[in-house]
């Protein structure tokens, strides 16, 4: 047995199971939970980041809004350097002005309804037009609707059921969940089944197929196309773009999302051959003097004068969607992340490494803000991992799952951040939040660092309503916010975001 000794504890080590000797200030800790969860200014920030600012598609007017709201509280609370940082070009604002449709015949009826993004309007005008009904299902029998679509509202028709929903939209974690989270083995790519591949299969032929009409009805002259979620009910649309915005494109035709129990109404008194009229109005507004994209940044500054060049970063992303306020998704995270640095900044906090807030734009068309500002800072053109400066980048942490309290976070396949993490969540194990899990999640800008090998981490968030009821949709405002859940993430992310600017090394690389 003593000739095993050194064999079994260098396995211990090599497990991370000497995690015992990571270093944790719990009387720092105490001091942020306190502020964090007594003191808590993070409503107030949502406030202004949303009902206040409006909705911040990126380019829009309400982006500018809340951006530079975030700059002047970055400023306010001490942090240095507090800026908009252009990443590169993206392309044109959008904002609607005023939008009315309803039905007028065969009787009058209000219609729940919303634009899509980068579409024109109606050119300020109260217009009354007939609903053409177009019932195919592939792009080559539109040629039999060629030269009829002039001065109409194009509807494709669906005969979709709705039914019932025997679940909660609003869901926390079970411990069973979190638990087999824990436990789980490294994922692996699975080839996706029968269903799934015929499911997406379906979707392309009607996006292809909605593409086509929309193309020739533009041709023509039409008004509008009439769009129908295929995830929303209850009065609850799903919406989001509706086109190209480079600056060098042409407007697109006017896309409105209707609530599916207004869409399949349409559909079915089309159908039946009686006539439907529609009164329209719609007015949209497009920016194209600044086709530049802009990140919100700012720094606390490191002390340690071994470490004060490296940096712990900590981001959420500021733009949202045009059919609400953007509360869930994702003023929530940007919200906790500007509490985070608040709260450390009035701690007084003296960090060894610099801590660096971003808040990033253009998330939702693909990343971009966070992408750019990692190409431009943190990536070598010539090997696409980090290059010297991202190298002295020891985490990145995000937050972009909803109004959700964190339960956990996910490693990204790093496991050797697992008995790290483990320790710093002791300290919040009463407030639910302990579970670390070997899982990738994607979809957000984490995703910008993993990509070139910083270590860069998303938490785990109850879902709550977010993708029953808030995420891209109408109903994403203030009031769907969970104010302790908020305070409760924030207060964990200061404490994360302090443990790793304070500890003797960076938290380690995946190999």
């Amino acid at each position: 047995m003593k000739k095993l000794l050194p064999v079994i504890v260098f396995f211990c080590i090599s497990l991370g199971l000497s995690a015992q000797d990571e270093k944790v200030d719990l009387e720092m800790v105490k001091k942020i939970r306190q502020e964090g969860l007594n003191n808590s200014k993070v409503m107030d920030i949502a406030f202004n980041l949303t009902d206040v600012s409006g909705p911040r598609l990126q380019g829009s007017p309400g982006f500018m809004r809340a951006a530079n709201y975030a700059k002047g509280k970055l400023t306010e609370w001490g942090l240095t350097d507090a800026r908009l940082e252009p990443w590169g070009e993206f392309g044109k604002g959008w904002e609607l002005e005023k939008s009315y449709l309803a039905m007028t015949a065969p009787y009058y009826r209000p219609l729940i309804s919303y634009p899509k993004t980068w579409t024109a309007g109606t050119k300020g005008k109260l217009k009354e037009a007939e609903i053409f009904l177009i019932d195919e299902t592939d792009t080559t029998a539109l040629e039999n609707y060629k030269g009829k679509l002039k001065d109409k509202i194009i509807l494709l028709y669906k005969s979709d059921k709705i039914t019932p929903s025997f679940k909660a939209d609003a869901n926390r974690y079970t411990d069973e969940e979190l638990e087999k989270m824990a436990n789980d083995a490294p994922q692996t790519r699975s080839q996706p089944d029968t269903a799934f591949r015929s499911m997406m299969a379906a979707m392309r032929r009607s996006t292809m197929l909605s593409t086509k009409t929309k193309e020739m009805a533009k041709k023509e002259g039409a008004l509008a196309l009439l769009s129908m979620s295929n995830r929303g009910k209850d009065g609850t649309l799903f919406v989001s773009g509706g086109g190209s915005y480079k600056g060098s494109d042409p407007e697109n035709l006017l896309d409105i999302m209707l609530a599916a129990e207004d869409y399949l109404s349409l559909c079915r008194l089309a159908k039946a051959g009686i006539p439907v009229k529609m009164e329209i109005d719609v007015k949209t507004k497009f920016y194209t003097q600044d086709l530049q994209g802009y990140n919100v940044l700012a720094e606390i500054k490191g002390t340690d004068p071994t470490l004060k060049d490296e940096v712990v970063m900590l981001g959420a992303h500021l733009d949202s969607w045009q059919s609400a306020t953007g509360a869930t998704d994702n003023a929530a995270g940007s919200s906790v992340m500007l509490e985070a640095v608040r709260i450390l900044k009035t701690l007084n906090i003296q960090p060894r490494r610099t801590i660096r807030i971003g808040l990033w734009s253009a998330e939702e068309q693909g990343l971009h803000g966070s992408r750019n500002y990692v190409k431009n800072h943190f990536t070598d053109p010539n090997t696409k991992k980090s290059n010297t400066e991202g190298d002295k980048v020891a985490a990145y942490f995000n937050v972009d799952n909803g109004t959700g309290k964190i339960r956990g976070i996910y490693l990204q396949g790093n496991d050797a951040c697992r008995p790290i993490f483990n320790k710093w969540f002791e300290p919040f194990h009463d407030l639910g939040a302990k579970t670390v899990t070997i899982r990738n999640t994607g979809g957000t800008d984490h995703l910008a660092f993993v990509g070139v090998g910083i270590p860069g981490f998303q938490f785990i968030q109850d879902e709550i309503e977010y993708n029953t009821r808030t995420h891209h949709t109408n109903m994403d405002s203030y009031d769907h916010l969970q104010p302790d859940d908020l305070k409760q993430a924030a207060t964990i992310v200061a404490s994360f975001v302090y443990n790793a600017a304070m500890r003797d090394e960076k938290l380690p690389r995946k190999k």
